[in-house]
């Protein structure tokens, strides 16, 4: 029996088989649908060779009898196309390892691809708190950072984008402060063209006393309303009236512009879903992060999860470009005589991690750190944030920071607050 993680290795093996048919080809794409059935969409050029034609069909009917469900009959096994650009219709592709001229499509279910990262976007630093599990301390790290950063007199802007799991906005602002709307409203009205009427209703100021100001954007205005309805409704793409789509992605995207435009902050944090999904994947790649904190905790299921995106990256050929904007964040460190050996084991999980990927980068391609198990300044060496019963949860936040005591902050956060402020000063300059 063929599964889907067996296409990939079987289509490379039938290639190189064929691979003078290969390399007498433009290109050839390797088209997954939503299925997972597989066809080939080679240039229409073939039509004028048609002894070329006749050895493709032959090639990709070896093939579809290895593949077998996830193919199509052979006579309906290969499209044409004038280019491969015009064959993508703007799904991203990645190599066939091994073929220079092979790329893979994949259709999918969602807009969002883990593997499209876009470029650092412009203005004001975007802080992605990431994990792939919950419970790592992730949220009350972003609300020490912003308490922190608006304490230098900066203007943060925080974003909670943890649609699914909401609870941000009410563990940092008090009930009369909370804003009528939130980013699920925004992004529902949008599909209509109702967006910019909810803009200034849709954040709210932290009443902590810093020389700055905290600009919360939450999940959900005070009042939810059918959240769950409009919940199901935020990943649509828009329907533009020149024509096209813009995916839901894209449309966040546009928001943290506007809100950016209005708010002049200094600093954006953002709150990103925990885990593999639409929410996570917009917010690491999609949004033109600049820093991305990747928050473990040791144990086997952090790993399991960073595994599998590594290895995506690494097939997709992004790994490189997007290594250098992950920061590794160490949750839960024990405050006692069992630091240093959970420590040590973290690491050495987290370099095991990260090891795979430096290889791509020959010597001096990087300044600021190497790739050195025990260099400090590498993306694989954890920040950790201790465990502490105070600051365990978000459960009466709000209060806690109103005052809050500076050292206990940095006795937890400190390691990473500095972090933050190497990140923010280096956008100063």
């Amino acid at each position: 029996m063929t599964t889907f993680d067996q296409i990939l290795p079987i289509a490379t093996d039938v290639l190189e088989a064929h691979r003078p048919v290969v390399d007498a080809l433009a290109w050839l794409l390797i088209n997954r649908d939503l299925n997972g059935r597989v066809r080939f969409i080679a240039p229409d050029t073939l039509a004028h060779t048609p002894s070329l034609r006749t050895q493709v069909e032959a090639m990709y009917q070896a093939l579809a009898m290895r593949l077998a469900p996830h193919a199509y009959p052979a006579t309906h096994g290969i499209l044409y196309e004038a280019t491969p650009e015009e064959a993508c219709q703007g799904v991203s592709a990645f190599p066939l390892e091994g073929f220079a001229q092979v790329q893979v499509v994949d259709r999918l279910a969602t807009d969002t691809q883990w593997a499209r990262i876009a470029e650092v976007a412009p203005g004001a630093p975007r802080i992605v708190f990431f994990s792939i599990k919950g419970g790592v301390g992730r949220s009350t790290a972003l609300a020490a950072s912003a308490w922190s950063l608006a304490r230098q007199g900066k203007r943060v802007l925080v974003l909670d984008g943890d649609l699914e799991s909401p609870g941000l906005s009410s563990a940092l602002l008090p009930v009369d402060r909370q804003p009528k709307y939130g980013i699920t409203d925004w992004l529902v009205e949008d599909l209509v063209g109702n967006g910019d009427g909810l803009l200034n209703d849709l954040y709210a100021t932290s009443n902590w006393p810093t020389a700055g100001q905290i600009y919360l954007v939450p999940a959900h205005g005070h009042e939810p309303g059918e959240y769950v309805a409009k919940l199901g409704r935020v990943w649509m793409p828009k329907v533009l009236a020149q024509g096209g789509v813009e995916t839901w992605s894209r449309r966040l995207n546009r928001l943290i512009q506007q809100l950016e435009t209005q708010i002049q902050p200094d600093v954006i944090l953002i709150d990103s879903r925990a885990g593999i999904d639409e929410v996570a994947a917009a917010c690491v790649t999609d949004i033109g992060a600049h820093t991305i904190l990747m928050f473990a905790i040791q144990g086997q299921q952090t790993w399991t999860g960073y595994r599998v995106l590594f290895s995506h990256w690494q097939q997709r050929g992004v790994i490189a470009m997007l290594r250098e904007r992950l920061q590794l964040v160490a949750g839960l460190v024990p405050d006692d005589d069992r630091k240093q050996t959970y420590l040590d084991a973290l690491c050495a999980d987290a370099y095991e991690l990260f090891v795979s990927s430096y290889d791509e980068a020959g010597p001096g391609e990087i300044s600021d750190w190497s790739f050195e198990q025990d260099d400090s300044n590498a993306p694989h060496a954890p920040l950790p944030i201790k465990w502490n019963r105070g600051w365990f949860g978000l459960l009466g936040l709000q209060q806690r920071m109103e005052q809050v005591d500076e050292n206990e902050v940095n006795g937890v956060y400190g390691e990473l607050l500095d972090f933050l402020n190497r990140a923010t000063a280096k956008n100063d300059t």
